[in-house]
């Protein structure tokens, strides 16, 4: 049986789990897959702290160059994380002529032309099904399960920690700041949570998930995001009043020749299924024109889990690379490169929430009411919440029928000015 090498950059948690399930399953992997995958190399600058599993001598390196070098590694697997040192062994790795699994949806975002492009050029594959989802292979979904289908729409929630505190915010009725140290005391956020909770890392893989469904890159600073650190305890309370749960959600949908790729936090109606995805679970839902809505669920992030995934690509490039081929020379497709382009945020058309706190006085609901119709959006609901003493503004949430998002934006800006409410007037997205 032909055996191939692997050799792991980062000894981390997920490098660390790569390593488990590499040694403990090789033997049914190669009875599954035809091929011996031989765990040859593992390079950290820490190879003395114990990771929990039990490693043969001599693998251990803190020589990532070596590693790359060696001849008896076909396969190199990052699992480093962010865009420094990472990119430049992954490029090198692939100038050498070695395939490549990452988990890296940050480098993948941000360098993914340049890491692709290099890839194609040295005829090997770069796989990165944990990238996007941890555990859910949405990625091999795009690649080969619906590769038959125009990708109509994908909405995911793609981040564990912020899915974990809006369940425990929604559940519980506690503020954001409340939920997000017990969720740093419980290791489910960073100490420093800015990537996850204002949304960047949802929008690091709505743009992968964009490149694979849409074929081109959207560049991540034209991507409008919104994270979830400003979002208050009473929307959450006055959305369950409509029927809805907030979510933050990924969304990637094709309008004709451009393709919207956002990050919001977005009520989502108890009767959707997305709606029911809670604590720390990610799920994603991709629209095909063949296959109509498929879901995909699971733990999105976690060594086990995003482990799992990385193990799969490679078992899949080796059992490719023991027929002496490669799959994926471009790991994100340009078929639609200079045909399609990324939409304006303004121009996205979307359903809205809205709270404002109303002066309390004859006639200022009805000037709300009109500057929105000015603008173009029309009301469906509105509700007048508990609370204004005396002369104390009253909350008031408003629901809205389909607009675009620019006119809704200055429709805001002119209530704001208008003089009938107090402080930020709040918006939210409906699914």
């Amino acid at each position: 049986m032909k055996q191939i090498g692997v050799g792991i950059l980062g000894f981390g948690t997920v490098g660390a789990g790569v390593a488990d399930g590499l040694l403990k399953h090789r033997d049914v992997m190669a009875k599954r897959l035809g091929v011996d995958i031989v765990l040859r190399k593992i390079a950290d600058l820490d190879i003395t702290t114990d990771r929990g599993i039990q490693v043969p001598d001599g693998i251990l390196t803190t020589d990532a160059k070596g590693v790359i070098a060696d001849p008896e590694v076909q396969i190199v697997v990052e699992t480093i994380g962010g865009t420094g040192i990472a990119r430049t062994f992954v490029l090198s790795a692939l100038e050498a002529g070695k395939c490549v699994v990452t988990a890296n949806k940050k480098l993948l975002a941000e360098y993914g032309a340049e890491i692709f492009d290099t890839a194609a050029k040295h005829g090997v594959d770069i796989y990165f099904g944990a990238a996007v989802g941890g555990g859910i292979p949405i990625i091999r979904v795009l690649r080969e399960g619906l590769a038959g289908n125009d990708i109509e729409s994908i909405h995911g929630i793609l981040n564990g920690t912020c899915n974990y505190i809006l369940t425990r915010m929604e559940q519980e009725g506690l503020a954001f700041d409340v939920v997000l140290k017990d969720a740093q005391r419980l290791g489910y956020a960073e100490a420093n949570p800015s990537l996850d909770v204002d949304g960047f890392d949802t929008a690091h893989k709505a743009c992968i998930l964009a490149s694979l469904a849409f074929g081109f890159q959207p560049r991540l600073d034209q991507v409008d995001v919104e994270g979830i650190r400003n979002l208050a305890g009473e929307d959450v309370k006055y959305a369950a009043d409509f029927g809805y749960r907030i979510k933050l959600l990924a969304c990637v949908a094709r309008h004709g020749d451009e393709v919207e790729v956002g990050v919001h936090p977005t009520l989502v109606p108890f009767s959707h299924m997305l709606s029911n995805v809670n604590d720390a679970f990610n799920a994603v839902m991709v629209k095909g024109d063949m296959s109509d809505y498929t879901m995909y669920y699971g733990r999105g992030a976690g060594r086990a889990p995003t482990a799992s995934t990385v193990v799969g690509d490679i078992g899949d490039i080796a059992r490719n690379l023991a027929h002496g081929e490669t799959r994926y020379t471009r790991g994100a497709p340009d078929y639609a490169e200079g045909r399609v382009g990324l939409r304006p945020s303004g121009e996205i058309r979307s359903k809205f929430y809205m709270r404002f706190l109303v002066a309390d006085k004859a006639g200022a609901f009805g000037t709300i009411a009109s500057i929105l119709g000015r603008h173009g959006v029309s009301i469906s609901a509105a509700s007048q919440k508990a609370g204004g003493v005396g002369n104390q503004p009253v909350p008031v949430v408003v629901l809205a029928h389909e607009a675009k998002a620019a006119d809704l934006h200055r429709a805001l800006a002119e209530i704001k000015d208008s003089g009938v409410i107090g402080g930020e007037p709040v918006a939210l997205r409906i699914l």
